[in-house]
């Protein structure tokens, strides 16, 4: 598609330039406008998103994020994981928007990993962390998958200090075999309790999403009290897990691989999701039920990011990493 026919933000991504290539990973600028994104859906625990990257390499079988390339005028979906966008002057953008003034809550990390691989060499998020720690009076929850958050262990702590802060680590199963299949590009979960530790140790609060949960690979009994147990050891402020949400983008993703891995479950995955992208109510209250008596067992709250907070009140129960990606208000 040539550039003079795009529009928005497809227009801006055509204009970035190559910022290198690494193995077959392609890295490239886009231009902003802004940093903070207003999030239209109620249903979210927060009022803006920030995502320092388009794009996520970690590669998670079961993402639907990918579908947002589109909006950058990239038809195939696969490019998801191999054209990684960083976002243009991100500190200073957002500087000027915190200057003046956000009310709501304000989630990082709901469109891609803030801390994936990108992040090692063009440090977009550690920019826009700088930005928040000379502002006050925000609220703010950063949600990953790595533990390359502890590199910005000063900036939270100042952060922290004047701003309610708090990071989500989302760990699905503690079997690193299992979580490889699934999470390629992921820190090991070992290495991600050992982030949630550290973090509270600092006194930051942080907690763990085991979200998604997908049915018959990480709903066991097993692998879902394996992560709790890890969660209270780590001292984890909360812990909470739901079900995968399959919308057409995850579902392209995540059959396939099912066909390559696990053939056997690709019927009953059929079964489960066979009227659209949320899973059989049956298969959910019995979900919901395990869920509760593992965080029950280990003493560990269900305390969604934002639940306790005046502006969503009790309405908040799904996790960050789950339904902000779909949502095209949400980017």
């Amino acid at each position: 598609m040539q550039a003079e026919t795009l529009t928005g933000i497809a227009r801006m991504a055509a204009g970035g330039v190559s910022l290198g290539k690494k193995r077959q990973v392609e890295y490239r600028s886009l231009p902003s406008r802004s940093i903070l994104n207003r999030c239209a859906n109620p249903r979210m625990p927060f009022r803006w998103t920030v995502n320092p990257y388009r794009g996520c390499e970690i590669g998670c079988h079961y993402c639907y994020a990918a579908y947002t390339h589109k909006y950058l005028g990239i038809e195939d979906p696969s490019l998801f994981d191999s054209l990684i966008y960083s976002k243009n002057q991100a500190r200073e953008i957002l500087q000027r928007e915190l200057e003046r003034g956000v009310e709501g809550a304000i989630a990082v990390g709901t469109g891609t990993d803030p801390y994936q691989p990108a992040e090692r060499r063009f440090e977009t998020t550690r920019g826009i962390l700088e930005a928040f720690a000379e502002a006050s009076g925000n609220e703010i929850g950063i949600t990953t998958k790595s533990d390359l958050i502890l590199r910005d262990i000063d900036l939270l702590g100042k952060i922290a200090a004047s701003n309610d802060l708090h990071v989500n680590v989302t760990i699905t199963t503690m079997d690193a075999a299992l979580a490889r299949a699934l999470e390629p590009r992921a820190a090991h979960p070992l290495k991600r309790i050992d982030a949630v530790r550290e973090l509270r140790w600092r006194g930051i609060e942080s907690g763990v999403f085991s979200a998604p949960v997908l049915p018959l690979l990480t709903d066991t009994t097993e692998i879902l009290d394996a992560v709790a147990r890890s969660s209270k050891r780590a001292n984890a402020t909360y812990w909470n897990a739901h079900a995968l949400f399959l919308q057409p983008a995850a579902r392209q993703r995540l059959m396939p691989f099912l066909r390559r891995q696990f053939p056997h479950l690709v019927a009953r995955y059929r079964n489960h999701y066979k009227k659209g992208a949320y899973v059989s109510p049956g298969y959910s209250e019995w979900l919901a039920a395990k869920v509760d008596r593992i965080r029950r067992r280990h003493g560990l709250p269900d305390r969604t990011p934002g639940d306790s907070r005046k502006e969503v009140g009790a309405v908040v129960r799904i996790p960050v990493d789950q339904l902000g990606l779909f949502d095209q208000a949400c980017r």
